[in-house]
């Protein structure tokens, strides 16, 4: 039996479109865009106002090829950091949007802590810009996981948040299953680089049934903050023994300065 080809969407008439319009304006009048960090008013949603954004310190080149630290002289060619030649990372690449202080650093908290999932949209946004070298040659994404105790009282994953918007965003696809937290381990705010290292020893596992999924593929890490890089090296670490052939790692932030 053959199938008949579905007609295809009928545009909307002007005045439907006019209609759209109209409601979208009625709802700004009532609720007018404002500031994702302090909320004072905006020309967009989602957006940041003069004085917030100013307050972010992006990280844009000149930096290292391997960590994304910045360097504060440009030498006209790809470098990379003293700490990445003494200490190579088990990951390839790291990249991030700004490092982790002022406005970027709130901006997390409140996405971590406040349950503000609606600023997992901007924050996304902007990863996948600064992230567009890596998704170039990413075959999926996969978010940094939490244990399940910690996802329960949290409620919500926000590195999983952030890859589904630099999923859409960018069309490489997301797996959110392809990495587990097996291991429920302290938190890390206040461990040095060795403790933090210690605390996630074996923490992360490929689950058996992803393992066919992930053979070969080249894996785009997604996280919320890079702090010293043991999370990105342990899940790294997995992932690589799982059958991943390179992973990258992408955050919204970075610790420029270590803990």
């Amino acid at each position: 039996m053959t199938m008949e080809p579905r007609p295809s969407p009928l545009p909307l008439s002007p005045a439907l479109s006019f209609s759209a319009r109209m409601a979208k304006a009625a709802i700004g009048l009532l609720y007018p865009p404002s500031c994702i960090a302090c909320q004072a008013a905006t020309g967009e949603a989602h957006g940041l106002c003069a004085a917030c954004w100013s307050g972010i310190r992006f990280i844009e080149r000149p930096f290292c090829e391997r960590l994304g630290t910045p360097f504060q002289v440009d030498l006209g060619q790809p470098l990379l950091s003293p700490a990445a030649i003494a200490d190579p990372p088990v990951f390839g690449r790291a990249r991030a949007v700004a490092e982790y202080d002022g406005t970027a650093s709130l901006l997390v908290h409140r996405l971590k802590y406040d349950d503000r999932l609606e600023l997992a949209r901007a924050l996304g946004v902007m990863m996948t810009r600064a992230g567009a070298e890596l998704l170039g040659e990413a075959d999926v994404i996969v978010p940094v996981p939490l244990h399940r105790w910690r996802l329960w009282r949290r409620r919500f994953n926000q590195a999983m948040a952030l890859a589904k918007v630099v999923s859409r965003e960018s069309g490489v696809p997301c797996d959110p299953l392809a990495l587990a937290r097996i291991r429920r381990t302290r938190r890390q705010v206040g461990l040095t680089k060795a403790q933090r290292q210690e605390n996630l020893q074996g923490a992360f596992r490929v689950p058996p049934e992803a393992k066919a999924r992930l053979k070969g593929r080249r894996v785009l890490l997604v996280d919320d903050v890079l702090t010293t890089g043991a999370t990105a090296n342990a899940a790294s670490r997995a992932l690589l023994r799982g059958g991943a052939a390179s992973v990258d790692i992408l955050a919204f932030a970075r610790v420029v300065q270590e803990l």
